[in-house]
Formats: C-alpha cells, structure tokens, sequence
C-alpha cells in the first residue's frame, strides 16, 4: 500500500540507490584505473554523479575532482530522500486526520492506500463488509465511467448512512487511478429527519386547537341561547390556553437549545425543587395528590441556571400529577450518589431528584422515545389533560445544558420514576 511505499520502502530504496551509485563509481575507479588514464575515470565519475540531479562543475580532468563531485552528488540525494520521506509521513498524518475515508486504487485496480477511517470502516464486520463491498463495486463503476456516488444504509448497531463518490483521478494526459471518498451521513440525516418530524408535529398539534377555535367562533357568533354561548366560551378559552401552552414550550425549547451552556452559578438542589413542587401544589391539591419531598441530611449543590432547573422539575412534577390518580401520591428524592466511570475509572459526585408516581406506567416498548418532542404514550388523554407533548423533551435539554442526564423507569399499572442526574459542585 501507499502508507507502507510512502514511510518505509521508498528511503531505503533511494538509499540503496545512492549507496549502489557511490560502490559503483568506485569500482570502476579501480577497474578503469588498470587500463585507461586518470581523465577517463574522472569523467566516468563525473557522469555517474550527474545522473543524480547534480550541476556538472568545471571539469579539471582529476579524479580527486570527480570523486568530491560524487560525494556532493551523494549527499544532496540523501538530504532529498530524507525531506521526501518527512513529506510523505506529512501527507498521510493529513490524510488520516479527514473526517471522511479515502481509497485509492492504482490503474489495474489494486488498493494503493486507505486512511485510517477508511481501515477502521472496511473490517470483518457484516454491517461494514457490505460497505467494503459497496466501496469496491463504487471504484470499478467509477473508473470505467468516470464518476460514480451510492448511498448505503447500514442498519448496524449502530445505524449509520453513508455515501461513498467514486472519482477517476489523472495527470491531465492519462489516468493514473481512481481515489473513492466515504462519508457517515448519520448525523446529518437524523437531524433532516428530527427537523422533518418537527415541523410535521407542530402542524399538527397546531391545527387542531386553532381549527376548533375557528369552529367554536363560528358557532357562537350565531348562538343566542346563553347557556350554550357560555359553554362556547368556556371551550374557546380551553383551546386558546392549549395553543399559548404549546407556544411557550416551543419558545422554551427552542430558547434551551439555543442557549447552550447555562450559567455557572452555585444553586442548592433542595432549594430549587422545592420551588418547583410549590409550584404544582395546587393542580395537586385540586387533584387531591398528594406531595412529598425527601431531603439529604448534608446540603447538595449544583452548578447552573435555576430558572432552568426549576422549569424541568415542574416539568416532571406536572406529568407526575397529571398521571396520577385521585388521591394517589407523588414522592420527590434527592440523594448524593458516587458514580465510577468504566474507562477511566474515575468517581463522580451526582445529585440524583426521583420524581415518584402511583400512575398507569409507561408501556417498555414506549420508554426508549418518551423523551421526544410531541412523542405521547396516551395521545388521547394528553390531549383532554392540555398536554403538549414537550415537557419531558424541554427536561431532557436542560439535563444536557447542565452536563446531566435524565432516565426513567417505568412498569404497566405501577407507576414511574423519572430521575434528572446533575453534577455536584466542589464549589
């Protein structure tokens, strides 16, 4: 392969070279030396070392002459092959560091050079023995042709999307080969197919309250009975709310997507939820659920922006209530948890809130997506309960903003837990 050609074979090739013209020059110094006069050997020699790139210098017939010519001659392509070799290792750490794949292929089809990503791609696995495959069909079809490009959708785990253009590469008067470049896509198609989803899902969530509204306007322009107008009203003002609910938390969404980093001020865990369950104490109250919150004996502290915090745990602490039955109960616990890294072996320090339901539970085939946007076990009820769909999606967000995580365990007819894992600060 090239990588091999580039950093090994070619120094000691040239060397070898080099060494063969000076063992050479020598020999026939001595052998020319028996039967022709000094100045056929030194112009002997003087050609000898012409042959290596070197301006021939004034020609004094003397072998001494020719013989330093030589050495010149032989040093100059030394110091050549040493700055080709460096160029060489050069280009292929350059190479290597692409974050697409490159193969390259010589005229009669033989794989010349692949650069790591390349390597890494085109090994025994099944999902990338198809890409391997692809690739080779791709620089075939490129070169016969010209140009050739396929998409290829390797269901893995984990699923990737790649495309791979095969293109003829030349001098301008032939072709010397054909170089084939491998891109992972994935990304960028789950983030077209999350923005797709997106727009269709606010369509959607949006069309149906504003489209009642119009109805519900329509129909008491022309009511005069005053217990039917009332209740047309009542029902215009439920739609109205649903639609600003769902604004707000596109806003909000969209405000923690862009923002980033939050800011980096020391905040007390206990303090920010128990801002956030006086929040949702009345809808409780009216609900008749009752609310508990369990703190660690020592003060936690996190890092981060509270307005953030305290909107995701009110976000869990809604859907909590929300789901739960009359008279059920909602429990909040904040422990201080150790956590070791698998690689590094290091420990970590988590402030871990569970937020605790007595509710319907969560389906497991429905876990894996709960934490999307618009994504609703229960469409139907979400929808009677003003639900919109992006309470657990904005939590989620804030989760990453403050380098957290947040999980949920469930089980059909036991209820749910959520749990929002946050950094403790050494602060």
């Amino acid at each position: 392969m090239l990588k091999n050609f580039a950093s090994s074979w070619a120094p000691f090739a040239v060397y070898g070279l080099v060494a063969g013209v000076t063992i050479v020059g020598l020999l026939l110094g001595l052998l020319w030396g028996r039967h022709q006069g000094h100045r056929s050997i030194a112009q002997r020699l003087t050609a000898l070392g012409t042959r290596l790139g070197i301006d021939q210098p004034v020609d004094d017939g003397t072998v001494e002459t020719a013989l330093s010519f030589l050495e010149e001659a032989t040093g100059a392509a030394t110091n050549a092959v040493s700055e080709s070799s460096a160029d060489a290792i050069r280009l292929r750490r350059s190479l290597d560091t692409l974050p697409v794949g490159l193969v390259l292929c010589d005229e009669s089809g033989n794989v010349i050079y692949r650069n790591t990503l390349a390597e890494d791609l085109m090994t025994n696995r099944y999902g990338d023995a198809l890409a391997a495959q692809a690739v080779t069909e791709l620089l075939d079809e490129g070169w016969r042709v010209g140009f050739a490009e396929r998409t290829i959708d390797l269901y893995g785990p984990p699923r990737k999307t790649l495309t791979v253009r095969a293109l003829v590469i030349d001098d301008g008067r032939r072709p010397l080969g054909v170089l084939a470049v491998i891109e992972d896509i994935s990304e960028r198609r789950r983030l077209e197919d999350i923005r797709r989803d997106f727009i269709a899902n606010v369509s959607h969530e949006l069309k149906t309250p504003v489209g009642a509204l119009g109805l519900l306007a329509e129909t008491l322009q022309f009511e005069r009975d005053p217990v039917v107008a009332e209740r047309l009203a009542a029902r215009i003002h439920s739609e109205s709310f649903r639609v600003n609910r769902i604004i707000e938390d596109l806003l909000d969404l969209s405000h923690l997507e862009s923002e980033g980093a939050p800011a980096r001020d020391p905040i007390s865990v206990g303090l920010f939820v128990a801002e956030a369950i006086e929040r949702i104490r009345t809808a409780a109250e009216h609900r008749q659920v009752t609310l508990s919150f369990i703190e660690p004996e020592d003060p936690v502290v996190t890092v981060g922006d509270r307005r953030q915090l305290v909107s995701a745990i009110h976000a869990l602490l809604e859907n909590a209530v929300t789901y739960s039955p009359d008279g059920g109960a909602v429990t909040v616990t904040v422990l201080r948890v150790e956590e070791v890294n698998p690689d590094t072996l290091e420990t970590s320090s988590l402030a871990r809130i569970n937020v605790r339901d007595e509710g319907l539970g969560i389906p497991t085939k429905d876990l894996e997506r709960i934490f999307e946007r618009f994504y609703r076990v229960d469409p139907g009820r979400a929808r009677q309960t003003g639900g919109t769909g992006l309470g657990l999606s904005i939590v989620r967000h804030v989760a990453q903003n403050h380098g957290g995580t947040a999980s949920v365990v469930s089980r059909e007819g036991e209820g749910s837990t959520f749990t929002l894992d946050l950094p403790i600060s050494s602060l």
